[in-house]
């Protein structure tokens, strides 16, 4: 008995996979604000108020110079609908929170927040945590004092810079999700 089976390449869609890499750069001239540049796209960002600093601190309003890989999407599903993303997801409560003490010992790692605990709240009244793309800057090894809570989030309506962050429209930060995964590499500087 004979058989006949023909094989076919397999090709896979550029958006059946994550993006391999994505490069944030500042502005020419407005360190506060950028360019994260994805598969040959640019898409506006706000930056830190301190601009992209290779040495970053605590409290120094600035963007870390480096290479980072996304941990995880947190997101509000009491606003929008779980987004498409490579990414493991949590959904963010109101007891959801952020160390950014560098004398606790969960130093720049989420946290349970209690009446009495302080912290940076991930469930904002404004939109700007709607989205939140943990990454790994200052985990392995953790240093206090070298920055915490850096996230990629939404921007505020007049795009004004963040505390360290970068921050994107709802619209863009949708279309990222759909393409970045844990081993996309974060390139900032």
């Amino acid at each position: 008995m004979q058989s006949s089976y023909s094989s076919m390449p397999c090709t896979t869609n550029s958006c059946d996979r994550p993006l391999a890499a994505i490069r944030i750069r500042a502005a020419a001239g407005r360190p506060q604000r950028g360019w994260l540049i994805a598969e040959g796209r640019a898409i506006a960002v706000a930056l830190g108020r301190g601009g992209i600093r290779a040495n970053k601190r605590e409290g120094d309003g600035g963007t870390p110079k480096g290479i980072f890989r996304p941990v995880r999407l947190w997101w509000r599903p009491d606003r929008h609908p779980r987004p498409r993303t490579f990414l493991p997801v949590r959904a963010i409560t109101p007891m959801d929170g952020w160390c950014e003490d560098p004398a606790d010992r969960r130093y720049n790692r989420p946290i349970r927040l209690t009446p009495h605990a302080t912290g940076d709240r991930l469930s904002r009244d404004d939109h700007l945590y709607d989205f939140i793309i943990e990454i790994d800057h200052n985990t392995r090894p953790r240093v206090a004092g070298r920055g915490s809570a850096v996230f990629l989030h939404l921007a505020r309506d007049n795009f004004g810079p963040t505390a360290g962050c970068v921050a994107m429209t709802r619209p863009a930060m949708l279309r990222l999700l759909r393409r970045i995964g844990p081993c996309t590499k974060i390139v900032i500087g």
